[in-house]
């Protein structure tokens, strides 16, 4: 078993709200410390010390803080769809009640962690099996494939954005792309995909150099070559959609798998 799709991020005392956002794995937190709220497009989570929340890919929410004065701390496991799909033998799923109480479950997060840590494949299968199973129950079929948000009328500025993420962009530009003006340009944008344009594209710009990043990377040159201003709007944006600064994240990849 490949775990090139498995990774986890231990976020402490987070005192930053997270924008709109979206992942294209399953997000799977144990809070511990303080009350994450997940807000979706039509309602609002909160789960305390000791529950476990989910995200299912490509859904779109943010994290504001509950209370500035309590920071959140917590872990998250990202966990791919299609190695999630190969755990549970074909079946793909999808998380509808996606706050979690369960001692078993949390026993489970922290064991499949620690073998992560470990770095011993045999042991990350044994618990990540194992976790799966458990969470199965709080799931329900679904025969829908994950794709990204809707982009229906947008599937060529999208394209675009992929191709050119290091590049700068300009409202302006796009908006003449789509032949619309810019206000109208960016309400259907945001109507469509369910974030605005510029927030899209500096989600796309983060997770992008998320993805370059390892232990060799000189930081600078990622954030020059995506074009940020200097080296402290790349760590600020970084840190608003992962939750950690590159440096950090950079530091924390000599133990991830």
């Amino acid at each position: 078993m490949h775990f090139d799709n498995l990774e986890y991020l231990s976020i402490e005392n987070q005192r930053t709200d997270f924008p709109k956002h979206f992942h294209e794995t399953f997000c799977i937190s144990f809070i511990k410390h303080g009350i994450e709220q997940i807000n979706f497009d039509h309602h609002g989570l909160f789960s305390e010390k000791g529950s476990v929340s989910i995200t299912n890919p490509y859904e779109i929410h943010s994290n504001p803080l509950v209370d500035i004065q309590i920071p959140l701390s917590f872990d998250t496991i990202y966990l791919s769809n299609d190695l999630m799909t190969y755990l549970l033998n074909g079946r793909t799923i999808r998380f509808v009640n996606r706050k979690i109480n369960d001692a078993k479950i949390n026993q489970l997060f922290l064991a499949l962690k620690d073998a992560m840590d470990s770095r011993n494949p045999k042991r990350i299968e044994f618990f990540l099996q194992q976790f799966v199973n458990k969470l199965e129950k709080y799931s329900e079929p679904s025969e829908k494939k994950y794709v990204e948000q809707n982009t229906r009328n947008f599937n060529e500025i999208i394209e675009y954005i992929e191709q050119q993420i290091d590049d700068k962009f300009c409202l302006e530009e796009l908006a003449q792309m789509a032949n619309i003006n810019k206000y109208g340009f960016a309400k259907n944008f945001k109507t469509s995909i369910g974030m605005t344009p510029m927030n899209y594209i500096l989600m796309k710009k983060i997770f992008a150099c998320k993805n370059l990043i390892d232990s060799d990377s000189i930081l600078t040159e990622i954030a020059y070559q995506f074009n940020f201003a200097d080296m402290a709007h790349f760590s600020n944006t970084f840190k608003r959609y992962v939750g950690i600064s590159p440096k950090i994240y950079q530091a924390h990849l000599t133990t991830k798998l």
